[in-house]
């Protein structure tokens, strides 16, 4: 009866820490710990998490979020993959990348519809489409540069010449020639400072239209489907609340990166919100956070034509759409 007795004991000890460890950690104040890896230093493209931070959005699902900083050397996707961040930001293109190369990642939410990602040239420059960029030398961030080799092939330009991206402007203002890779939401302000007017070439508008996103592992989906649809909630009435006013997201935004100006900060709100880069076209905003299968499907495909995936997958696990709220 004593070893009965013992087994039973070992065995609902076992189990109590197996329930134990399923749950996510709790802050000392009772709310859930939340580590969210961005994918740059912050900054307005940003700025619906930092609302729904500044706002107490997170806190009132019960969420105690961290909103950790990024840079040229982190991995999101490896981030959130190993577990040192629950979840990331990042683009759909990169996320059906990973997939393909083993990780396990899921979108749970679109935070851009469009991403601002383009080609900018001198407002008076001859080149007004991507076909015109043959014979042209072009600055790229080549470590992520799949959007260009999707420019490369359907324009088929066999004369361009790519150099590196300096992640500035400097150049750009020297050379009137100059053509490199841009967010309409940054660059076009600082060579406007310069006194350069600009034109950006959306990579949207050639076709290649990735989603800018929210995502997380199938097993914290799986573990944690109420912290998932709590976090995203917050998160895309941030979003809504940021499009309207910027204030409280700025101001959160100016303390942790002071390298950033009113004026910098006020132009990437007004491109996100008149570019229709966050919440679409739809001026009700009911496309804000959704995810469109067919265009899902589209990026697919079309890495798979640039054998960027190589070895088919399931595209459907690498997205769900059972925490977004039918409009």
């Amino acid at each position: 009866m004593a070893k009965c007795s013992c087994r039973i004991l070992c065995i609902l000890f076992f189990v109590s820490l197996s329930v134990q460890g399923c749950r996510p950690p709790a802050s000392d104040n009772g709310l859930t710990k939340i580590v969210f890896q961005a994918d740059w230093y912050p900054q307005p493209e940003h700025g619906g998490f930092y609302t729904a931070l500044a706002k107490g959005y997170y806190k009132d699902e019960g969420l105690d979020v961290t909103i950790l900083p990024g840079g040229p050397y982190i991995s999101v996707e490896k981030q959130v993959s190993s577990g040192s961040a629950q979840f990331g930001m990042g683009s759909s293109d990169k996320i059906l990348e990973s997939n393909s190369g083993g990780q396990s990642l899921v979108v749970v939410a679109a935070t851009m519809q469009h991403n601002p990602q383009g080609i900018m040239v001198r407002k008076d420059s001859s080149i007004h489409s991507f076909s015109d960029l043959n014979g042209h030398s072009i600055a790229i961030d080549v470590g992520e540069s799949t959007w260009f080799e999707f420019i490369v092939k359907r324009f088929q330009l066999n004369d361009v010449h790519v150099v590196p991206a300096m992640m500035n402007v400097a150049n750009f203002v020297a050379d009137p020639q100059y053509i490199q890779q841009a967010f309409a939401t940054s660059e076009p302000f600082f060579a406007h400072q310069a006194g350069i007017e600009t034109r950006v070439l959306l990579v949207s508008e050639a076709g290649y239209d990735p989603y800018r996103v929210i995502f997380t592992t199938s097993s914290y989906i799986q573990q944690h489907p109420d912290v998932v649809a709590k976090f995203v909630r917050a998160s895309l009435k941030g979003w809504k609340g940021y499009l309207n006013d910027p204030g409280p997201a700025h101001a959160m935004i100016a303390k942790l990166n002071p390298a950033l100006n009113p004026e910098w900060m006020q132009f990437s709100w007004q491109q996100l919100r008149d570019g229709h880069f966050v919440a679409g076209e739809d001026p009700s905003g009911a496309q804000l956070g959704q995810i469109d299968s067919k265009r899902w499907a589209t990026m697919y495909g079309q890495l798979l034509d640039l054998k960027v995936i190589e070895k088919p997958f399931d595209l459907a696990t690498a997205y769900t759409l059972q925490f977004l709220q039918t409009k």
